[in-house]
């Protein structure tokens, strides 16, 4: 008797987290529907590693409107990141399995996150890699897909993605490195922006290397291929 006591409690206390974690979750996502992040966990992290390192506390952001972003932008990003952000709901199942297949074979890690996978991940939860942590990002991408426009994931996207050493967000990256607003940015800018997104702190956008060039110049080639994106 006494176990079972003690097994209901388990039970009900399980059941109550489950539906304030769901019940804060939505509230939250529904909360960034409206009001922009004002800071994310890796912002924080790097801030910190900067203090380690001797630096100054550094977070460069300047949010800007997705109707004030130029096209190019958002055209490099969907051609380099995810060519069906305006069709799947969050997921391209596609691109995971690929992803899958090739990490079996490679020492290298590739990824098959969407846009909306790392807008989830940006914006709600911690940096890392875990199988918990991918639950949680699957968990927050629907949310967004459900609760957001495919405007306000691809707003948010481009304004708080890592862009360099303190850097975040497509306009404090266009203002840093081509002083001008991301409203102005060229298709080649746009391509050279996205082309050192895998790694901002190691590549520069002002600095290319030969395998940014050449990655700018896949980039600009898949924007061309792109229809028109009627968000």
């Amino acid at each position: 008797m006494i176990k079972s006591g003690i097994l209901k409690l388990i039970l009900r206390i399980i059941k109550l987290a489950l539906i304030l974690f769901v019940g804060v979750s939505v509230i939250w996502v529904l909360f960034y529907r409206f009001v922009n992040p004002p800071v994310t966990w890796l912002m924080i992290s790097r801030g910190f590693e900067r203090k380690a390192d001797g630096k100054d506390w550094k977070i460069d952001k300047h949010w800007i409107k997705f109707d004030d972003i130029a096209d190019p932008m958002k055209r490099a990003a969907v051609a380099s990141e995810d060519q069906l952000f305006l069709e799947h709901h969050g997921f391209d199942l596609n691109a995971i399995e690929k992803a899958i297949d090739k990490n079996q074979h490679s020492k290298k890690l590739i990824g098959g996150s969407t846009i909306s996978q790392q807008t989830a991940k940006n914006v709600f939860l911690w940096p890392g890699r875990s199988y918990i942590r991918k639950a949680f990002e699957a968990w927050f991408t629907l949310l967004i897909e459900i609760f957001w426009s495919k405007e306000r994931i691809m707003e948010v996207y481009l304004n708080v993605i890592e862009m360099g050493d303190g850097i975040y967000g497509v306009e404090a990256a266009s203002q840093n490195y081509f002083h001008k607003s991301a409203s102005d940015l060229t298709k080649s800018q746009a391509a050279l922006i996205v082309a050192v997104w895998p790694n901002p702190l190691k590549w520069s956008p002002v600095k290319p290397t030969v395998y940014i060039q050449h990655r700018k110049y896949l980039i600009m080639k898949n924007m061309r291929r792109l229809g028109p994106l009627d968000f």
